[in-house]
């Protein structure tokens, strides 16, 4: 039976990122190790996220006809950002793989994870969104280093998928 529409509002304080290799193979094992080493399962000092979901819609268009008659749904993308006011290395070997530790001499997989975005408002436990992204790889790593702020790295990412789950206590 499927559980009702979630009509909470959330904050980003009633927000968790959270890590896991995505699947068994060598991309998996890449991100596995880059995230047990830097106990990256719940991302910290998180300070924003976006997630966009894009469909390729196409209008089908008669000659003699102003207005489209089909619309035709195409190629779907995901894609996002985050960044963190922390620094260690961590996100940038989730897009390095094994060459952030030098130049390889041969190819290496770069890693692949899935993201959890899960949103539970202490008012109301039990009740949560939750927004899992699979087979992420990260394609893009941003340092900002101003004078007199916090340091922040951001990464941008892809996904191959995006599945939903709402649960109400």
């Amino acid at each position: 039976m499927p559980t009702a529409a979630n009509t909470h509002v959330y904050t980003g304080a009633d927000g968790a990122l959270l890590l896991a290799p995505g699947d068994e193979g060598p991309e998996g094992a890449a991100a596995q190790a880059v995230i047990e080493a830097n106990d990256l399962i719940q991302v910290g000092r998180v300070t924003g996220v976006t997630v966009e979901i894009n469909s390729a819609i196409r209008p089908f268009h008669e000659i003699g006809q102003r207005y489209a008659t089909e619309l035709r749904s195409g190629n779907v993308s995901v894609r996002g950002r985050f960044d963190r006011a922390y620094l260690n290395g961590a996100l940038l070997s989730l897009l390095l793989g094994e060459a952030a530790a030098g130049r390889p001499g041969r190819s290496w997989p770069q890693p692949s994870f899935n993201v959890t975005l899960m949103s539970e408002n202490a008012a109301r436990p039990g009740t949560r969104s939750t927004v899992t992204l699979h087979g992420v790889k990260l394609e893009q790593w941003n340092l900002t280093m101003p004078e007199d702020d916090f340091v922040m790295e951001g990464a941008s990412f892809q996904a191959l998928y995006a599945t939903v789950q709402d649960e109400a206590a």
